[in-house]
């Protein structure tokens, strides 16, 4: 296992699948090994410290199989532990391996979807109040306006499924009538959390017809797919052999079921024991 070079994709729970279905369908030639840590999903209500300890843990897990490369596809691990990891950790303990995140990618594109430079960004506690699209927008396009909203009733309406059900409808009009009414000049909202794509047939018929709705799936993908392509050092240590290996920490038959529904296609995973999964 340890020689196998995959690319390694991460995420708290399910959602992450939303953008690997679209990284391995753009990218299918290479070697993936997808890790959810649905065993202490959700991460979006924890503090940034345990945050941060779950991620590099689930990371550095990743390392072990033989992952040089490893995408946070998590817009809560990309905001809270992201830096900490690339700056205090890659460059002492793992200076050939590289963690990318979800967040930059998405700023970075923002601009070419609004035309009113005002920009509503959607996701957990955990992103929201971590201000990281504030930050990483503003960086690429100072003169956007955001205006932020948490969701925090999406991801478990998701996790458990209840996201098809009518009672949905209220949660998803709740938040988006609150956003806008924080700024009615928004014309593109992101949504900053890959679980919501699910959500997504909902939330347009609640949309206005102006707004923009801008998720992370394809954006992740066309970022991944130039990275590599600038970054041939790398893209040369990954296997080329069309192979996907699920994991999960929780339990795996449940994982299948409901990661099945995300990834579009049956999916079959093993169960692996984190050493703070009880926490």
């Amino acid at each position: 296992m340890n020689d196998n070079q995959s690319i390694g994709v991460f995420d708290s729970g399910y959602g992450g699948l939303t953008v690997f279905k679209s990284i391995a369908s753009k990218l299918p030639q290479y070697n993936y090994i997808y890790f959810g840590d649905n065993a202490r999903t959700p991460y979006g209500d924890h503090s940034f410290e345990t945050i941060y300890q779950y991620t590099l843990e689930c990371v550095e897990w990743l390392f072990a199989q033989g992952c040089p490369l490893v995408i946070l596809a998590c817009n809560t691990a990309s905001a809270k532990a992201l830096r900490n990891i690339q700056q205090n950790v890659l460059p002492f303990k793992y200076p050939d391996r590289r963690v990318l995140g979800v967040i930059r990618p998405t700023a970075e594109i923002v601009g070419d979807f609004t035309l009113s430079k005002h920009v509503g960004v959607m996701g957990t506690r955990g992103t929201v109040n971590s201000e990281s699209y504030l930050m990483e927008i503003n960086k690429f396009f100072p003169e956007i306006s955001v205006s932020q909203q948490s969701c925090p009733m999406w991801v478990p309406l998701i996790e458990n499924n209840e996201h098809i059900a009518a009672g949905a409808d209220y949660f998803v009009k709740k938040y988006i009538d609150e956003l806008l009414a924080k700024d009615n000049q928004i014309d593109c909202i992101v949504l900053a959390c890959t679980h919501y794509p699910l959500l997504v047939p909902k939330i347009k018929t609640i949309l206005p017809d102006h707004i923009n709705l801008l998720g992370q799936d394809d954006i992740v993908a066309d970022s991944l797919a130039l990275y590599l392509e600038n970054h041939p050092e790398m893209t040369d240590r990954i296997a080329r052999e069309n192979k996907t290996i699920f994991f999960t920490s929780g339990d795996a038959q449940v994982f299948d079921t409901q990661a099945s529904v995300f990834f579009g296609e049956r999916v079959v995973s093993r169960h692996v024991a984190l050493k703070a999964s009880a926490r």
